[in-house]
Parts: structure tokens; C-alpha cells; sequence
């Protein structure tokens, strides 16, 4: 059993920066890949960006590609986002996850449904 608790939302004009952090409690951490995903009002739930469970490889939406970084520290059982150059299009719900399989990779991070741990969200808001 993973639990995920998220922090680090908040308001922030367009153009600023934000870093989430996700603490994970449970044993099983440090061998399961993570992934953030975001949901806007009206609006389905999409991926953000994720990172194997060693931190080797992080993929990213492309719509986040170069301005999102995802990390994680396992001694830490935390999983990062930092957000620069937001804008208001990045105003939404902000969940992590953890993968249901361990030691896994590629493009299943960016599907919602191999996720079976999820946070209960931190808002971001981008004014503009």
C-alpha cells in the first residue's frame, strides 16, 4: 500500500513558479514509478508528466515539455514537480500516483487507469 499526500499549490501569476511535492508513505515506494496528472474544471483528467521509479527516465505532456521538471528523492519517499512559466492554461487539480506495477517504464506512465494510488490533489491557480 502506497499513500500519497500532495503540497505546494497555490495562486501565482502567469509567467511564475511553483514546486509540488508529493510524500509517499509505505514500503513500496522507492519500486514504483510516479506520475503527476491534472484536472481542470469541466475537463478530463490528463497526464503531466511521470518518472521511473529509479529516476532514470521522465516523460512529460507535451503542452509542460520544457517548462515542467519532475524528480524524486526515494530516501525522501518524494516525488517533485516544479512548474516554471506557468500560465493560466496550467490552472487545474494537481495529482501524483503510483504506478500499480513496480519497476515499470515507458509510454503506460502516461495512462491513468496503470495508476492505482492517487493523492488527493493540490490546486494550482495561474492568474493572468
Amino acid at each position: 500500500q502506497v499513500q500519497l499526500v500532495e503540497s505546494g499549490g497555490g495562486l501565482v501569476q502567469a509567467g511564475g513558479s511553483l514546486r509540488l511535492s508529493c510524500a509517499a508513505s509505505g514500503r513500496t515506494f522507492s519500486n514504483k514509478a510516479m506520475g503527476w496528472f491534472r484536472q481542470a474544471p469541466g475537463k478530463e483528467r490528463e497526464f503531466v508528466a511521470a518518472i521511473t521509479w529509479n529516476g532514470g527516465s521522465t516523460y512529460y505532456a507535451d503542452s509542460v515539455k520544457g517548462r515542467f521538471t519532475i524528480s524524486r528523492d526515494n530516501a525522501k519517499n518524494t516525488v517533485y514537480l516544479q512548474m516554471n512559466r506557468l500560465n493560466p492554461e496550467d490552472t487545474a487539480v494537481y495529482y501524483c500516483a503510483a504506478d500499480r506495477e513496480r519497476y515499470t517504464g515507458g509510454d503506460r506512465l502516461r495512462r491513468s487507469t496503470n495508476y492505482d494510488y492517487w493523492g488527493q490533489g493540490t490546486q494550482v491557480t495561474v492568474s493572468s
